[in-house]
Formats: structure tokens, sequence, C-alpha cells
């Protein structure tokens, strides 16, 4: 049964979809690229920079999703853990992973730096303040 205080994991696990489809698109790209002959594969098993940009592109938008989206799951268990996880802050990591959405999509597509950054700040912004919020809670400030 499905309570408020479970609702935080659904933006978790639609990050983690996130996470899976980028992998799937990745081995489709980096198969693309091998049918095509566009990658000296030898060079490639060493140096992810061998692949061809598309590939490039999604490879390290898949590294992004294991860097700041990290303290989102520590932020996400530690709300869940100390009953700090309504459906505000669960609608709040919601929105975090909309942006994480946006990041990915910008980031994979045209790359245009300015609008990725954006995305990425407007996340970073959320999940510092969602921290503080979390820290009040367990001091009972909030």
């Amino acid at each position: 049964m499905q309570t408020d205080s479970t609702l935080i994991f659904v933006p978790v696990l639609t990050h983690m979809l996130l996470v899976f489809a980028l992998f799937i698109k990745l081995g489709i790209a980096k198969n693309k690229a091998v049918r095509n002959k566009q990658v000296d594969r030898a060079a490639a098993a060493l140096d992810k920079n061998a692949w061809p940009e598309e590939v490039r592109k999604i490879s390290n938008n898949i590294d992004n999703q294991f860097q700041v989206p990290m303290l989102f799951y520590a932020l996400s268990f530690i709300a869940y853990l100390s009953g700090n996880s309504g459906p505000m802050v669960a609608t709040l990591l919601g929105v975090y992973v909309a942006s994480r959405y946006i990041h990915a999509y910008i980031h994979i597509t045209s790359n245009h730096v300015p609008h990725r950054f954006r995305a990425f700040l407007i996340g970073t912004l959320l999940l510092l303040a969602l921290s503080i919020m979390q820290l009040l809670a367990l001091f009972g400030a909030y």
C-alpha cells in the first residue's frame, strides 16, 4: 500500500528510468557507429574519445547522472528515513528529476551549453534548498 511517505520513491524511480533509457540509447548509438564503421573498436576500448560525437554526448550525459544526482538519492533516503518525505518534498524532488530529463535532452541533442546549464542550475539549487529544508526539519525548525 502506498503512503504519502512512499511517494518520495516516484522521483527516484523516474530518474532510474532516465538512466536506463540513456544506457539503451548509448548501446544503440554505439551499435550504429560500429555498423557504419565510424569507430576503431580497438581504440574505443581504451579511449571513449575515439567514438563519434553522438556516442560521446550520450556517454558524457550518463556520467553526469552519477554526479549531482547522487546527492538527490542521498537526500531522498534521508527524507524518507527521517519521516520528512511528504507530498511537497516528493513533488519538489519530482521537479528536480524533470530538470535532469531536460538537461539530458539538451545534452544529447543540441548540447547548447547555456540552456543545459540553466537546467543543471535549477535542479542543483532545488536540491540545495531541499537539503536545507531537511536539515531544518531534523532540528525541528521546519
